[in-house]
């Protein structure tokens, strides 16, 4: 089985909570459908990068960064 998190770790969510929250002027309806947009937007980058990988493709951001080097 899995550990319990450590204080450590559950301070760093309390504060991530407190930020969002804080970011969003105390409105948790707000809050709540913010982060549910940024994981769809997440979810959707993943989709993206799985699907380039898949067909060999890199991502333009990432081929500008490698020619830039």
């Amino acid at each position: 089985m899995s550990e319990p998190p450590s204080s450590i770790d559950n301070d760093h969510y309390e504060r991530a909570c407190d930020q969002a929250i804080a970011m969003c002027d105390g409105n948790l309806r707000s809050t709540i459908k913010a982060l549910i947009m940024a994981n769809e937007y997440l979810e959707l980058e993943l989709f993206e990068l799985r699907a380039a990988i898949a067909s060999t493709c890199v991502p333009k951001q990432q081929a500008a960064r490698s020619s830039a080097a």
